[in-house]
């Protein structure tokens, strides 16, 4: 994000005049109560914004001092996790009614058609809908949909050891990717997904911010 974080936590830029975790917090279904915060770099801000009740939810805060991946970071959580819970990446923008979907099921993954698969993890599914693998900017691939960093899990996920992924972090989706041999996941497939990466994301997610209200 060049010089955009210098000061501040990217889940904290501002979009439409709001900081991203804002809208991502607006976005979620009204049975979600409780909102659990991962906080690392410059997390003293989003604590002071966000402090202990935001929007009628309660917020819980849990420290990272060390970034491990997705699946190491969720790790982090899981004395303040319940047995089912929705897993969302702090950056990126989900349109309300994905997320309504997806938690109608006991586990799934939200996950999006893209043009480039080579740019994304993609994953693979059965005839039913559901996870078989998830592979990392293949190729040569005939599977489109891009894992959007929306889950819905339960405490099953600790019972495996997470997959490493390199550079001593450890991936989510590839930890649930062996659930799957287990556990039907259903993929449900995206009506709007915006990840921001770098600057020009964030500009066309001001453009494109009617798409998530």
């Amino acid at each position: 994000m060049k010089g955009l974080t210098r000061d501040v936590p990217k889940p904290m830029l501002r979009i439409g005049g709001k900081p991203i975790l804002e809208h991502k917090i607006n976005a979620l279904p009204k049975k979600i109560k409780e909102v659990v915060i991962i906080i690392g770099y410059r997390g003293e801000q989003i604590m002071s914004y966000f402090k202990r009740y935001f929007a009628g939810r309660k917020i819980v805060y849990v420290y990272q001092h060390e970034y491990s991946g997705t699946g190491g970071t969720l790790h982090l959580a899981k004395s303040v996790l319940r047995d089912k819970f929705l897993v969302m990446m702090g950056d990126d923008l989900y349109h309300k009614k994905d997320l309504e979907e997806l938690i109608r099921y006991d586990l799934a993954l939200l996950a999006c058609e893209v043009d480039n698969p080579c740019l994304f993890g993609i994953v693979k599914t059965d005839k039913r809908g559901e996870m078989v693998d998830v592979v990392e900017k293949p190729k040569r691939t005939p599977f489109r949909l891009a894992a959007t960093g929306a889950y819905v899990l339960n405490r099953k996920f600790f019972d495996y050891d997470l997959v490493p992924i390199g550079g001593g972090e450890f991936g989510l989706p590839q930890t649930m990717a062996k659930m799957a041999g287990d556990y039907g996941i259903k993929v449900t497939k995206a009506r709007a997904w915006h990840p921001i990466g770098n600057p020009e994301d964030l500009k066309s997610a001001e453009e494109n911010l009617h798409m998530f209200l």
